[in-house]
């Protein structure tokens, strides 16, 4: 057996072995590309409203309505509060359980309520356990599986880069006459659709290449710890990110009336952002972990951590302190999606990622027609018939 004919064998195998997994992560993709444009289309009276010429109402309060919409007496776990006037605020809640295998158990509750801060007014109370965009997230990270499908994915993405690189060893034309096919697509109306399909699984796959490439590496990083300790110590040069330090309160301190809003406050002076994310403490010595960021460039948020009873700055990174591992890290859901280069990074991704699902479809096809033709070839062997009459 040849080099080449071993690789075709090896691709066809792990093809038909990944090929319904990688065709999910295709079609996910699409939609998680331009998951946030949608949401903002899509979900317009959850999340704006009119902007009004007074005072918002206090952080604390605004939770206290979101408590009160959730019910069954869930406690909210974070709020989201944006600096832009038409923007309501998010209360959310989530609440987990360990022993669950898959999704639906995994987690015992997930709201996210959206609160008018000028008057009070409950927008829109989410489950957003069940909310469309949520399952696609969660069945692209882990086929809604937890740990079992998350090595599935990250297995199943292994598979999809050996594929990417036996294909274009495969593609690889013997000489000039070859190469006309593998550049363009060359179709007649006499052109079959066996050579059509041919065609679409080698000259589009041969495209995408590198931006698929791209995009699998990058999904390797929330799949697989050593590899994402791995590109981060190549980034900073042969050296470990330095992880981050645990931060407590001081569970003596007396309790400070709004600290909430003492909290956002201090971010809006210490990094003015578009959006403040701020985690509610569920225990006595848990401190209040904080992050400003600006939605149109994500990957730059500050980092901060404050004292639950007293408001009380503990400790604020920004991004430009970061090291350069971690900064990658933070970059890498835009690179992944592509929206690191704002729209066209996101039209490119969802043609790649449309291909990607596209490839074991047509891969599939290929193998069934050359099993049938290689059926057709064998000799017909004619019985007599012999009649006992």
């Amino acid at each position: 057996m040849t080099l080449k004919r071993a690789i075709g064998k090896l691709h066809l195998w792990l093809g038909l072995a990944s090929g319904l997994v990688v065709f999910i992560l295709g079609i996910t993709g699409c939609i998680l590309v331009f998951e946030y444009d949608l949401r903002d289309l899509i979900y317009k009276d959850r999340y704006f409203i009119e902007q009004e010429n007074k005072p918002r109402l206090p952080v604390q309060q605004m939770i206290s309505i979101g408590e009160q919409a959730m019910g069954h007496g869930l406690k909210a776990t974070a709020v989201r509060i944006y600096e832009a006037g038409n923007r309501t605020a998010a209360i959310y809640v989530y609440k987990e359980n360990p022993r669950g295998w898959n999704y639906f158990d995994a987690i015992d509750a997930e709201y996210t309520v959206f609160v008018n801060p000028y008057n009070g007014r409950v927008q829109h109370v989410e489950n957003t356990k069940f909310e469309f965009f949520r399952l696609m997230v969660m069945l692209h990270y882990d086929l809604l599986m937890e740990s079992i499908g998350k090595q599935v994915i990250g297995w199943s993405t292994v598979i999809f880069i050996v594929l990417l690189i036996s294909g274009l060893i495969l593609w690889w034309p013997k000489n000039k006459a070859a190469a006309k096919q593998r550049f363009a697509f060359r179709w007649k109306d006499t052109t079959k659709w066996k050579r059509k399909n041919y065609d679409l699984h080698n000259i589009l796959g041969f495209y995408a290449l590198i931006a698929a490439l791209i995009i699998g590496l990058t999904g390797l990083v929330w799949a697989f710890k050593w590899f994402d300790h791995s590109l981060q110590w190549l980034a900073n040069g042969g050296s470990a990110t330095p992880e981050e330090k645990t931060y407590h309160s001081d569970s003596l301190a007396v309790k400070k009336p709004g600290v909430l809003d003492m909290v956002v406050a201090d971010m809006r002076k210490r990094s003015p952002n578009e959006l403040y994310a701020v985690s509610i403490p569920q225990t006595a010595k848990e401190a209040i972990y904080a992050y400003s960021q600006t939605e149109s460039v994500g990957y730059k948020w500050t980092s901060l951590y404050y004292d639950r009873n007293t408001g009380a700055n503990l400790y604020t990174q920004y991004y430009s302190e970061r090291v350069a591992g971690d900064k990658l890290r933070s970059m890498n859901y835009y690179i992944h999606t592509g929206a690191i280069l704002n729209m066209p990074g996101k039209i490119l991704a969802f043609i790649v990622s449309f291909i990607c699902a596209g490839l074991p479809v047509t891969g599939f096809y290929i193998w069934i027609g050359r099993k049938n033709k290689k059926k057709a070839k064998r000799p017909v062997h004619l019985h007599r018939r012999i009649n006992t009459s």
